[in-house]
């Protein structure tokens, strides 16, 4: 099988070519270039597809003997992903960038590139499984990335092998040590890679401009102004410009973003659960959309946010009830569904989430 591996320059991808070799497989490695100028790209164990990395990755493929090639991904990688970061905040929502990066760079872009050329797989350093090409969480559970790839297709996950899914962290790196890769004790990439200062709301303010607006509580009493939505997300606590707490000294929380108006609700901890999602542009994993309601697990955070809930596809909305509530949930991140059986926990789907609250619009 002709494998081409996206290799980041870490570890995980080092690991996963590495095994693609083993098994015997047409290996070739890539690294994709995200930016036209790699320097404004955080570096170290701060971010990812630096001009180090590229180094790395290099190095990795040469001790390998696999051909090895940078593809410049910049100009996608700008409209796909900064540029719908961007437009996220500006609409007062919550996006996950590296969802979005795995859904249009790695994983349609590169894998469409790599298919016309005709490779037939795309492997990466996902920390997650594919079981008779179903989805799952990965071995090491506190380094699963299942839910960030849950916005694939069934025919993007044919194509697709996540080496590394079935180890955990601490083995793929002692593994790295004896293969003698280079990058065995390299950090873990951290934060938004495109955020050099990893101030986002700098970034943000910088590409959106003053947004002047107000923020209220629950009675529409003004608290203090602001400079736009963007430098707030559903249960923020600090950095709300609000003297003191709330009332019976209780501390303030995002719990409302009203883009259009510039109004930025707060209130207490309790007004930050919810009990009822809806989801946007659903993708189920199977291929196949469910005829009736799921019974399954659901997921609103890359790590934590999880609860039981009822699921059911309504035309083209994914309607969710949660049998306990969650905090902090935002329009724009992502929710993935998951059920569990003898092989673990299987991705079922994912959608946008559009609204979050205890009682939602049914339009």
């Amino acid at each position: 099988m002709r494998v081409l591996v996206a290799m980041s320059g870490g570890v995980d991808s080092s690991v996963a070519a590495a095994r693609m070799v083993d098994a015997g497989h047409d290996v070739v490695g890539v690294h994709l270039a995200l930016s036209s100028a790699p320097g404004t790209l955080r570096t170290g164990s701060r971010g990812c597809c630096s001009k180090e990395d590229a180094g790395d990755a290099r190095r990795v493929a040469d001790l390998l003997d696999i051909p090895f090639y940078v593809w410049d991904f910049a100009d996608r990688f700008q409209e796909d992903v900064i540029d719908d970061f961007v437009d996220s905040y500006a609409r007062g929502e919550t996006p996950n960038p590296c969802v979005r990066c795995n859904e249009r760079i790695k994983f349609s872009a590169l894998a469409s590139r790599a298919l016309a050329l005709g490779f037939d797989a795309l492997a990466t350093g996902h920390y997650a499984r594919l079981s008779a090409g179903r989805l799952r969480r990965a071995v090491d559970r506190d380094k699963d990335q299942s839910y960030v790839l849950a916005v694939l297709t069934a025919e993007q996950l044919r194509h697709a092998v996540f080496p590394i899914g079935d180890t955990p962290k601490a083995q793929i790196r002692e593994e790295a040590a004896r293969r003698g890769l280079p990058v065995a004790q390299k950090a873990d990439s951290h934060d938004i890679c495109f955020i050099p200062s990893g101030d986002t709301r700098a970034f943000l303010g910088a590409r959106i401009g003053v947004r002047p607006g107000a923020v209220v509580d629950a009675a529409g009493t003004v608290l203090a102004e602001h400079d736009g939505v963007h430098g707030f997300t559903i249960g923020q606590r600090k950095g709300l410009g609000i003297a003191g707490p709330g009332p019976g000294g209780n501390p303030r929380y995002v719990t409302g973003i009203d883009a259009e108006s510039g109004t930025v609700q707060v209130g207490d901890l309790t007004d930050l659960e919810i009990t009822r999602l809806e989801g946007d542009a659903p993708v189920f994993t199977s291929g196949v959309a469910p005829t009736g309601p799921l019974e399954c697990s659901v997921q609103v955070r890359a790590h934590g946010g999880i609860a039981d809930g009822l699921a059911e596809l309504r035309g083209d909305t994914l309607m969710v009830e949660l049998r306990k509530p969650l905090r902090g949930v935002a329009p724009g991140q992502t929710l993935v569904l998951y059920r569990s059986d003898s092989e673990g926990d299987e991705v079922l789907g994912s959608a946008t989430i559009r609204a979050a609250g205890r009682m939602l619009s049914t339009e």
